[in-house]
């Protein structure tokens, strides 16, 4: 007797088990939203002309970017994105709409992160439909964006303004802008925007990272000689700390580099850089990293959504990337996929309609500055939606084609 009711507690303690949720469904689910909400942005936006969404939060309403700003390439690019995985004409035209809103920048010289405007916008258009009128505009881009490199430095400026505390800064964003480099090489005669990348990376990575692959945010160069003259942070919690975003830059950047050229030397900085993230300490269970992994209130730190949806994306390749060594390359996946279930949570995803049509919610811009702080991010948004893009085409894809 007593088996008979221990058998039958247990059938329903198995009963009410659920197995955690597959990440096919994570991923539809994660993309289905961010549809939602990106027409419903795109549409409240479709009359002004001028503008892109950068922000938004309760008191201010959404907050918009011309396309100067740094980060006006990005909400084009989650279109895209989302135009590949659906295949919507809605999303396509409202992709080329928003893309045609960045088409000045091309001939952009003061701004470091060109790369990052156009690169997203008419970069994921080409790649996409193959317009040619987007092959001068990119090309454009990337001779604007040589111009800011110094050959006795060997690296691209990244601010003109600031010059009361660095001569020559360079911070770790900007390994981010190096893809549009490589792109025109591919797609042109002239071999200096390769050359240009190469320098900029190899020096990135001799002068900006620490014994244990963590990165200083800036780094100020005597522009007359090319020495160090200081490594700081702007965004992040102190000078030797390691700020998230920081890292997931670093993390992108090296495994863009290795893709697009075969270096073995980014590949091991990138295994470096993925290894003392999946390492530290402080990363929380949920791995959606604090703003700065060494800010002094963790546990009660600000987390960054948008520092893990570009580690998310980054790790995705690292482990597409890494096949000969499978327990590494595992590692990677692993992490992705238990970042992309938390940001496609409750905690993080934003309901149909809300959070100003932005998708993911809780992202830290520039805590030191009070800017920008646990709100949503278009950069963040750009990130997850490509993430999610590439795990349905690198992982889901490849496991169908086994099944088959």
């Amino acid at each position: 007797m007593k088996r008979i009711l221990f058998m039958a507690g247990l059938a329903v303690l198995l009963s009410s088990y659920k197995q955690p949720e597959g990440m096919k469904s994570v991923v539809e689910r994660g993309l289905s939203r961010s549809v939602e909400q990106a027409e419903y942005l795109a549409k409240s936006m479709e009359s002004d002309n001028d503008s892109l969404p950068r922000s938004y939060t309760e008191r201010t309403g959404l907050i918009k970017s011309n396309s100067h700003c740094w980060c006006s390439g990005f909400f084009p690019g989650v279109l895209w994105y989302l135009y590949e995985a659906k295949g919507s004409p809605k999303l396509k035209r409202y992709a080329e709409i928003y893309t045609q809103r960045v088409a000045d920048q091309q001939y952009t010289t003061d701004n470091h992160d060109v790369g990052f405007i156009l690169m997203c916008s008419f970069g994921n258009g080409y790649r996409l439909t193959k317009t040619p009128s987007y092959v001068p505009i990119l090309l454009n881009g990337a001779q604007s964006l040589s111009t800011r490199f110094k050959p006795v430095v060997g690296l691209i400026r990244s601010w003109d303004t600031k010059t009361d505390k660095w001569r020559y800064p360079v911070i770790i964003d900007n390994m981010m802008n190096l893809e549009l480099l490589q792109w025109a090489a591919q797609h042109s005669d002239s071999t200096k925007f390769a050359k240009i990348a190469s320098s900029h990376a190899k020096l990135t990575m001799k002068n900006h990272f620490r014994k244990d692959f963590s990165s200083y945010h800036v780094i100020g160069y005597d522009p007359e000689t090319g020495q160090v003259e200081k490594r700081n942070t702007h965004q992040g919690y102190a000078h030797e700390s390691a700020w998230a975003r920081g890292q997931a830059w670093g993390l992108y950047g090296y495994t863009m580099m290795f893709r697009e050229t075969g270096d073995s030397s980014y590949l091991h900085h990138a295994k470096g850089i993925a290894r003392f993230i999946m390492s530290h300490p402080n990363m929380p269970k949920d791995k959606v990293p604090y703003w700065d992994f060494n800010a002094p209130d963790i546990p009660h730190a600000k987390r960054d959504a948008s520092a893990a949806a570009i580690m998310a994306s980054a790790f995705i390749e690292l482990s597409s990337l890494t096949k000969e060594t499978p327990d590494f390359s595992k590692q990677c996946l692993n992490m992705a996929e238990m970042q992309l279930r938390s940001l496609t949570s409750a905690q993080y995803l934003a309901k149909k309609g809300t959070n100003g049509g932005f998708i993911l919610m809780h992202s830290v811009g520039n805590l030191p500055k009070g800017t920008e702080v646990d709100v949503p991010l278009t950069y963040a948004d750009y990130y997850y939606v490509e993430a999610l893009v590439r795990y349905k085409k690198m992982v889901l894809s490849t496991l169908k084609g086994k099944k088959n």
